[in-house]
């Protein structure tokens, strides 16, 4: 076989069954083998390579699986880069396929080319040059295996042109998976004995619990111990809303109950989060009146920003399902009463203003739990973490850790196509739907029911609402001043607009939508509502950069 056929061949090998991407000349010979192979492959042609790339990674949240993208050189790989980082930051397990010149033609500056496993370097898991066709299969199984086993991420396979038309044998031998993950008992008995000797627990979930699977494995330690649980953005839909210790986000915007009771407690129990500063704020207090048991599948976490007391190096839901075995179970009275203080503080007072918190509740209310929904990066994603009530597991795209904004259209159209094109939302903003919203004819032309929500306050709002609280309202180039007009530009790409200016109005909306034709379906492909809300309108609570739960901001 050609070394395209070899690719192709592989990744129906690997089950891959859809892949995003973008045509260009290094790449001809993979695409017209995609072609030959449409039946068994669905090629998603996306707007822009960054596009493609939030696709895969969205597709890879909401099922599971690993992502693929597939770009040319030169400019079409330098496009995912942002993709790439963005995957890379949020442990996302996506292979990005990229061509290259030939072999020949590496290092003379030629057309299109770039050096693209140079500049990724820092933001993959590992990195190809496959400068030999014999090479390409077995390069190709272990990109997938290194993309979707340990802590997960993002691989590149760079493909000179020549290696896609060499030719060599296929052999489609498995490649044997070995566990080299360090056994986690060298501290077990240590961790249960700080557990049993706890008296305020707090169970603290990232995406780690997501990626491994470890949602029941949480629920059954928290009741078993009585402990609360509180979420990182990237673990908020591992455990349901609904479920009674379920405290919600903690960090720098979290609900104040969670962040509360996180600074109260004497043990935190920590699984799969990475402990960024946006969720310690200021190191030196965050751990002051506890010790951490620390449970990653990567070592190098392990008191990298928190220095834990006790570290657990493996797969999240092995550890945590052998803690719930051997720890004592009890009931923490005083400790829920001290937390059900501080929920009061976290109880809204009913309004019915046209405010970020009731156009959401208003949206969660026609949505089923399986709806998946996506969010930029801003205030908006704040508001959607805090007010939106997730209940199953992989329901939530957002960019954590390197906060893309232009991220929620691509991982939108993601999601839907991994959902088998079931209803799909993105909250988003016009700061935000701005960076990418030329993958309206993605979602157009992929007849996705996409529903895209756009929290219009005419500004850079988290940014404005920094400026106005640490920058003396200077608002310096926040303020938009853009004539956008977003229903119109929705019916140009081929969807629906519509606009909402309060609660009744979007009411009316939404009812048109999700109550005609399918249910599990909207009608006749993407629609757009544009919401304006005020300007001023801002996230709390807040705790300010570098500082701690003594300086919390409720309003």
């Amino acid at each position: 076989m050609t070394g395209a056929q070899i690719l192709v061949k592989e990744l129906i090998n690997q089950g891959v069954d859809t892949v995003f991407g973008y045509p260009g000349g290094q790449v001809l010979f993979i695409y017209d083998e995609l072609y030959k192979n449409s039946d068994r492959i669905h090629h998603v042609l996306t707007a822009h390579e960054q596009g493609a790339a939030h696709a895969a990674d969205g597709y890879a949240r909401a099922s599971g699986k690993t992502g693929v993208v597939i770009a040319t050189s030169g400019p079409g790989a330098t496009n995912l880069v942002t993709g790439i980082a963005n995957a890379y930051l949020d442990s996302v397990p996506m292979v990005a396929i990229t061509g290259n010149v030939s072999v020949s033609l590496l290092g003379k500056d030629s057309f299109q080319e770039v050096d693209i496993v140079g500049i990724t370097l820092p933001v993959v898991k590992h990195s190809f040059l496959v400068k030999n066709v014999a090479e390409l299969e077995e390069t190709l199984k272990e990109a997938f295996l290194i993309a979707s086993t340990g802590r997960k991420g993002p691989v590149l396979v760079d493909i000179p042109k020549n290696v896609q038309t060499d030719e060599y044998e296929y052999k489609g031998t498995p490649v044997s998976i070995k566990n080299n993950h360090p056994k986690p008992f060298n501290d077990f008995q240590a961790a249960i004995e700080a557990i049993n000797n706890s008296k305020k627990p707090y169970i603290y979930c990232g995406g780690g619990v997501v990626a491994s699977g470890a949602e029941a494995e949480v629920l059954e330690l928290s009741r078993k111990i009585d402990s609360p649980i509180g979420l990182s953005i990237m673990g908020l839909t591992a455990i349901p809303n609904s479920y009674e210790l379920n405290l919600g986000m903690c960090g720098m915007h979290g609900k104040y109950a969670s962040s509360m009771a996180q600074s109260e407690a004497d043990l935190i129990i920590a699984a799969g989060v990475r402990f960024s500063n946006r969720a310690t704020g200021n190191i030196s207090e965050y751990t002051k009146n506890c010790s951490v048991i620390h449970i990653d599948i990567d070592n190098a976490e392990i008191s990298k920003n928190i220095s834990s007391k006790i570290s657990l190096c493996g797969d999240v839901k092995e550890i945590l399902k052998a803690l719930q075995k051997e720890v004592k179970p009890r009931k923490n009275d005083e400790w829920q009463k001290e937390i059900n203080e501080y929920r009061k503080k976290d109880i809204p007072v009913p309004n019915d203003k046209f405010s970020p918190r009731n156009i959401i509740n208003l949206i969660n209310s026609y949505c089923d739990a399986d709806t998946v929904i996506a969010t930029d990066v801003g205030q908006h994603q704040m508001w959607t973490a805090l007010f939106y009530k997730f209940e199953k597991p992989r329901t939530l795209l957002t960019s954590g850790g390197l906060g893309t904004m232009g991220y929620g259209m691509g991982a939108a159209i993601g999601g839907c196509i991994a959902r088998n094109k079931k209803r799909t939302v993105l909250i988003t903003s016009d700061g935000s739907f701005g960076m990418n919203l030329n993958e309206l004819a993605t979602a157009v032309s992929q007849g996705l029911p996409l529903l895209m929500i756009i929290l219009n306050n005419g500004t850079l709002g988290m940014v404005r609402q920094w400026q106005t609280l640490f920058y003396g309202k200077r608002y310096s180039q926040t303020t938009l001043d853009r004539k956008t007009d977003f229903p119109l530009l929705a019916e140009a790409f081929g969807a629906k607009g519509f606009r909402a200016n309060n609660l009744n109005e979007l009411d009316s909306v939404l009812k048109n939508i999700f109550e005609s034709g399918d249910p599990d379906k909207m009608n006749d492909g993407p629609c757009l509502i544009d919401c304006k809300i005020d300007i001023d309108e801002m996230v709390f609570p807040m705790i300010p950069a570098e500082s701690s739960i003594k300086n919390i901001v409720l309003e």
